[in-house]
């Protein structure tokens, strides 16, 4: 995930790597329940338990849907490739409310920076420039695409400072206003396709059980 999924990636950029485990059924019948997610082992690496990463992904929450899409796998077993396989039995148009609610909490730490330093992180405010994208191509293309491509110089430049703030502000509020635009045309289904994603989850869990 991260910039190497974004196709952002610069010399220095760490590999930040995100996963998916199934906890065996017959520990979910102790006391003690199994973790919803755990860190490591390697650095910067981050994972769920399935029924919380779908869980997740049902309400449409930005990270974990863009780490469906990551074009970058370095291993899935079988059930992992059914899971990517349903990825988009998750999207619906609740994209645009829970990106949009994201975007404006990294825009209010944004601003922050802005009045205490007088310029903000460059690295978050790109990256709040490509996921604000995501979501209106998302919403008008029905497909989430990690990767910016062509866009790619553009967002750099913005990480380099070398954009003024104004200007990176304004770029916000066109895409910002763009996805609204977008939704009523969008061909995502209004709600994910919840009975879809429980019937692999039941299954999954019954071939773990046995």
């Amino acid at each position: 995930m991260g910039s190497r999924a974004f196709g952002l990636a610069t010399d220095d950029s760490d590999t930040d790597r995100r996963g998916v485990f199934l906890a065996p059924t017959p520990l979910f019948w102790r006391f003690e329940k199994p973790p919803t997610h755990v860190e490591g082992p390697a650095r910067e690496q981050f994972s769920w338990e399935l029924e919380r990463f779908c869980e997740l992904a049902l309400r449409a929450n930005p990270n974990i849907l863009e780490c469906l899409h990551s074009p970058l796998v370095e291993h899935a077993d079988a059930t992992g490739r059914e899971l990517l396989a349903l990825r988009g039995a998750f999207l619906s148009r609740r994209v645009h409310q829970t990106f949009a609610r994201y975007a404006a909490g990294q825009h209010k730490k944004l601003m922050a920076d802005v009045r205490q330093h007088g310029a903000p992180r460059w690295k978050h405010a790109m990256h709040l420039l490509r996921l604000l994208g995501s979501c209106r191509d998302l919403l008008r293309t029905g497909e989430l695409v990690t990767d910016v491509g062509e866009d790619r110089g553009r967002l750099l430049a913005v990480k380099r400072g070398e954009v003024g703030w104004p200007e990176v502000e304004r770029r916000m509020e066109v895409l910002a206003a763009e996805a609204d635009e977008a939704v009523a045309k969008s061909p995502l289904r209004a709600e994910p396709d919840r009975p879809r994603v429980e019937d692999f989850l039941l299954r999954t869990r019954r071939a773990s059980a046995h």
